[in-house]
Order: C-alpha cells, then structure tokens, then sequence
C-alpha cells in the first residue's frame, strides 16, 4: 500500500522560511516524478513545483526565485524549501508522486502552510 507522509508545514511571518518533506513507502515501481501542489480557501489546487526522474524541476511562476523542488531517490522523498514567504503564499499543501508505466497517481495528506503579514 502506497503511504505519503508529509511534514514541515506551520505558521511562519512573512519572509520566514519552511521546508515541506514528503516521503513515500510501499511503492514497488519507478517513480516517474514527484510534485507539490497548494490549495488556498476557495480556490482550485494549483502545481506548485515539479521534479522528473532526471532532476529536470518547474515551478509556477510566483514561486519561482523562492522555491526549490528536490528528491532524494535513494529515500523516495522530495522536499520544498521556501523562502521569503508570502502571506499569498498560505494553503495546505500537498505532494503527489507519479509511479510506474501507468502513471498511477498518489497524493499525500496535505500540511497546513500559514503565513502571517
């Protein structure tokens, strides 16, 4: 049974920082890529970042000079550093990782990302 656990997530002042952590378990094929998206109230859950297999990242545009996307395969668990937080910047946030020749998608729980003006 695939398991995603993330962490990291909090309440930070703007400007701060955060480091979300995802791990995956009980996968038993190649992951593909692995994401994080965001969902602020009332709104759609939007991609925030996205890392390949071979390390090729992309970023949404408001995030990017700010965010970084990585992955440590050897632990199947990608990572967000955030810096200079914004208060636009608050959501859950979840990571999704992409697995196998199917592309079966799976999605963690979400950690509450807040950030105060």
């Amino acid at each position: 049974q695939v398991q995603l656990v993330e962490s990291g997530g909090g309440l930070v002042q703007a400007g701060g920082s955060l480091r979300l952590s995802c791990a995956a378990s009980g996968i038993d094929f190649s992951i593909n890529s692995m994401g994080w998206y965001r969902q602020a109230p009332g709104k759609q859950r939007e991609r925030v970042a996205r890392i390949t297999s071979g390390g090729i990242t992309n970023y949404k545009d408001p995030v990017k000079g700010r965010f970084t996307i990585s992955r440590d395969n050897a632990k199947n668990t990608v990572y967000l550093q955030m810096n200079n937080l914004k208060p636009e910047d608050t959501a859950v946030y979840y990571c999704k990782v992409v697995v196998g020749l199917w592309s079966n998608e799976y999605w963690g729980q979400g950690t509450q990302v807040t950030v105060s003006s």
